[in-house]
Parts: C-alpha cells; sequence; structure tokens
C-alpha cells in the first residue's frame, strides 16, 4: 500500500494523490468535480491563477466547509496554487498571492509554486527570467513567514534553475512539480530533488492521454497491463509515479475516473513491473507539455 502522505522538509504532511484541474475552466463542472472528488475522499487540490478556476473551487469549498453533513473544515483540505509567468516580480508575485487568497476564499494556501522558470514575453535566453523568478522567490519567502502560504515551491524548475536558487534563497524550495511519466521519466531531476530534501509532485502522469489505450506510444504499458488484469492502464501510470516517490494530481471531470484514480494507493506495482516501464528507451523519451530546458 502506498503512503497516503509525502512529508516536506518544513513538517508538513501533503496528500499524496490530489485532485488536478488544468483545463477545467467551466465553473459548473469544476464545482461538480470538486464536490464528488471531496465527497470520494480527495484531500488536495490542485490549481493555479493561469487555470482561470480559483474562484470556482474557492466558492465550492466555502459552501461544503459551511455545511456541517460535510464534516470538512479548511484545515482537511490541502490547497495548491500557482503565480503565472506574466505574475513574476517582485510585487506583482506578492499582489498575485493576495488576488487567489480572495479567489480562494482563504485565509492561508497550503502550497504556493513559481508555475514556470521564465516570466512573459521575454525570449528563452534573456536574462531577466533570472532576475524576475528571484524577485518572485522573496516574494513568497516573504508571505511563507507571514503565515499567508504554508510552503512554497517550483514547477517545471530543471537541475540548472534548482541550482542557482542556492545563490539567492533563503528558504529553499520544498517541492518542485513537473511533467513525470516513463517516457518523461526525469530520473536525473528526482534524483536531485530526493538528495536536496525537495519533494516531487507528477503531473500529466498519463503523458495528456496520449499513453492511454488506444495509443500505442508506450507498448510497455501494455505488457504490464497484461500481467494486472486488476489494474486500468491509468491506475499503472499513476503508481509508477507513487512509486518513484513522487505525488500525483491526475485529472478528470467523470465521476468513475476520479474514483479510479484515488483508489490507487492501496495498490503495488512489482519491482519487475516497474522495470519494464523504466526501461523505456532513452531515444524515445519526450515531453508532451513545456519544456523548461531552454529557459536561461
Amino acid at each position: 500500500m502506498q503512503s497516503s502522505f509525502i512529508t516536506l522538509s518544513n513538517g508538513l504532511a501533503m496528500p499524496s494523490i490530489g485532485l488536478g484541474t488544468w483545463q477545467q475552466r467551466d465553473s459548473l463542472i469544476v464545482r461538480r468535480v470538486v464536490h464528488q472528488a471531496l465527497e470520494m475522499g480527495y484531500r488536495l487540490i490542485d490549481t493555479a491563477s493561469a487555470y482561470r478556476n480559483e474562484a470556482a473551487i474557492g466558492e465550492t469549498l466555502s459552501h461544503i466547509f459551511a455545511q456541517e453533513k460535510h464534516k470538512l473544515r479548511r484545515e482537511d483540505i490541502w490547497i495548491t496554487s500557482k503565480l503565472a509567468p506574466k505574475q513574476q516580480g517582485l510585487e506583482q508575485a506578492e499582489s498575485a498571492v493576495y488576488e487567489s487568497l480572495e479567489k480562494l476564499c482563504t485565509d492561508y494556501i497550503d502550497l504556493y509554486l513559481i508555475h514556470w522558470p521564465g516570466v512573459s514575453k521575454k525570449s528563452p535566453d534573456s536574462p531577466e527570467h533570472r532576475k524576475y523568478r528571484e524577485e518572485s522567490w522573496k516574494s513568497l519567502e516573504k508571505l511563507y513567514k507571514q503565515g499567508k502560504v504554508r510552503a512554497i515551491g517550483v514547477s517545471n524548475y530543471t537541475i540548472r534553475h534548482l541550482e542557482e536558487m542556492k545563490e539567492y534563497a533563503e528558504i529553499l524550495p520544498m517541492v518542485n512539480q513537473c511533467e513525470l511519466h516513463p517516457l518523461c521519466p526525469q530520473s536525473e531531476l528526482l534524483q536531485y530533488c530526493q538528495e536536496n530534501g525537495i519533494a516531487f509532485t507528477a503531473y500529466a502522469s498519463f503523458g495528456e492521454s496520449a499513453l492511454l489505450p488506444p495509443s500505442t506510444q508506450l507498448p510497455e504499458l501494455s505488457l504490464v497491463a497484461a500481467r494486472r488484469p486488476d489494474l486500468t492502464c491509468a491506475q499503472i501510470l499513476l503508481l509508477w509515479g507513487l512509486q518513484h516517490n513522487a505525488a500525483v494530481i491526475p485529472k478528470s471531470s467523470s465521476e468513475d475516473h476520479l474514483r479510479e484514480n484515488l483508489v490507487v494507493t492501496k495498490q503495488l506495482l512489482s519491482s519487475e513491473e516497474l522495470e519494464i516501464l523504466d526501461k523505456v528507451d532513452h531515444a524515445r523519451h519526450k515531453h508532451f507539455c513545456w519544456n523548461p530546458e531552454k529557459i536561461a
């Protein structure tokens, strides 16, 4: 059985599986999905300024907390949100956090991340990226000390970006959220994060659905699925991430899939099954989302 939590460097216990909400902007769908997820037992909701759904999530949570029948309080739910690239900078980042707090109808955010190591409307090699992300981090450190955010971290940061932070960060990131699946295994980054006390959260565990049937991009998945008729392909991919010590945040608007994703914490892949997925040839490795390697 998987651990239900990942302990961050500041001692907080972050749920190891949560509800992803990227691309879910329809407020009616967001409200339904969040409500269903919490009823099923999800306790982490992952959002971002750029997702444009913080207000719908905040309204839904406020409604649920106000009803005694749900027996849920704010402290029972872990909320992660993120700073958009266009919000990078000392004052802009602070304003963005307060805007998220207001939309989410909360006095604090459990985890706040810098969404991308770059700033909007700059060429990838611009030296201004470092300036802005350093300023943003200083703002997050200040808000962390004030208790407005309980943990701070980054997203889509490479080893180079993380090493650079040692030159200016008073508080090192507690989480790095990145694309992670067998075609984007991020082995060196995972090891680096583990050695430096940075928890890892995986997004795009299904390769934006490109790894799931009927796709044949990952034939190794079919091999494992044939050995494990008790698991769906989606569950196998989530278990692969969890067993590489990453938290996972799958998104779905289907009630069946929400339930299916959540129960993986009660399962395990064998070492042989993990090895099948780990041995994907390096030449096939790819990002389905964004590749931050070129951001100076």
